[in-house]
């Protein structure tokens, strides 16, 4: 009998040390630390049905309870809020997007329009609003989204326009610069993990040869090696480039080139040396000077919240010595202003 109990907790202590080993390794799988850096995250006892009541009835009759708004869009991941405009319209027979878009304005609307969309879903909207007339707009989300977003947005962009990205993008973008952000579009960067050193120094010679080196530039070298090599494999290649050249690879672009290529080819180059960085860079630029750039300072707030809002804090208070909090608040106010420090998510 002995023995038998015995057997009973050994069987459950060994389960147990499996169910722990499967938790450990969730939580240190890609996914969830990537997730982990954000300040947007799933609410734990979520309850689709009590969040699409509390909306309505904050959005019902006479004046709107922002407050409840803000409390559910900033604290909901992207699949609940999914769940929840799924919900919404299933229980009123009414768009939840459409109901925020009626009961609020400006760009306090804009926010929450965008927090209550698919990440894929606004990015697409922000390439359709901005393709043909700010190329800054493409750059910046083709130059720092991954494959996987990429493909997604692609099929987004596809439902919107009825024409598949690439086929617009052919219309609207010529040149290098066309060259480069079609290559992008595919969504098919190298996604190999693995560095190896000498392939990494050989790229830096080729772009040193192709620019620095030569009278003249090759742009199609900087394209081919920057738009289609890995992101490890091009954070060496920036660091052998330094040792060959005595230059950053940064500042050898902004020498060659000029205009939209040079733009896309230096964003690259940032993002694949800090991502957080780059977007701490956009977002002190949006609120720098005489009046406030909303709708980048929106783009950038809502499309990293979820994924690494804290690092794009960290990185902001080492290259600006303030926190973003501070410079939220004190560039802009009302409900815009208190959802953006929502989304930020505290003070440094």
């Amino acid at each position: 009998m002995i023995r038998c109990e015995h057997l009973h907790v050994l069987c459950f202590l060994h389960r147990l040390s499996i169910m722990q080993a499967r938790r450990n390794w969730e939580l240190m799988s890609p996914s969830s630390l990537r997730s982990s850096r954000g300040t947007i995250k799933a609410k734990a006892n979520f309850n689709v049905s009590e969040d699409v009541a509390a909306l309505r009835k904050a959005m019902e009759g006479i004046g709107t309870t922002e407050k409840t708004l803000i409390d559910i869009l900033t604290h909901r991941s992207s699949s609940q809020k999914q769940a929840i405009s799924k919900a919404y319209e299933e229980t009123t027979n009414r768009i939840l997007v459409n109901d925020l878009k009626g009961d609020t304005q400006g760009n306090f609307e804009n926010l929450l329009v965008a927090l209550a969309r698919p990440p894929a879903v606004n990015d697409a909207k922000w390439l359709i609003k901005g393709t043909g007339t700010d190329n800054s707009i493409l750059i910046e989300i083709l130059a720092s989204r991954t494959n996987k977003q990429i493909k997604e947005l692609s099929a987004a962009y596809a439902e919107e326009t009825k024409k598949t990205l690439i086929q617009n993008l052919k219309t609207e973008v010529s040149g290098d610069f066309g060259k480069a952000i079609l290559l992008l579009a595919e969504g098919a960067r190298d996604e190999s993990t693995n560095v190896n050193a000498d392939k990494a120094r050989e790229d830096a010679k080729a772009l040193y040869h192709a620019g620095e080196k030569k009278l003249g530039t090759d742009e199609s070298k900087f394209i081919e090696i920057l738009c289609k090599r890995s992101i490890p494999h091009l954070r060496q290649t920036i660091l052998e480039y330094k040792n060959i050249s005595g230059k950053t690879l940064q500042k050898s672009i902004e020498k060659e080139m000029s205009g939209n290529l040079e733009e896309l080819l230096v964003d690259i180059v940032k993002c694949v040396m800090s991502t957080p960085a780059y977007f701490a860079e956009k977002v002190y630029k949006s609120m720098k000077g005489a009046g406030t750039d909303e709708t980048t300072l929106t783009r950038v707030m809502v499309s990293r919240g979820e994924i690494d809002m804290l690092d794009i804090r960290a990185e902001f208070k080492k290259l600006y010595q303030n926190s973003l909090f501070k410079e939220i608040s004190s560039d802009v106010s009302g409900n815009y202003g208190d959802c953006l420090n929502v989304i930020c998510g505290g003070e440094d």
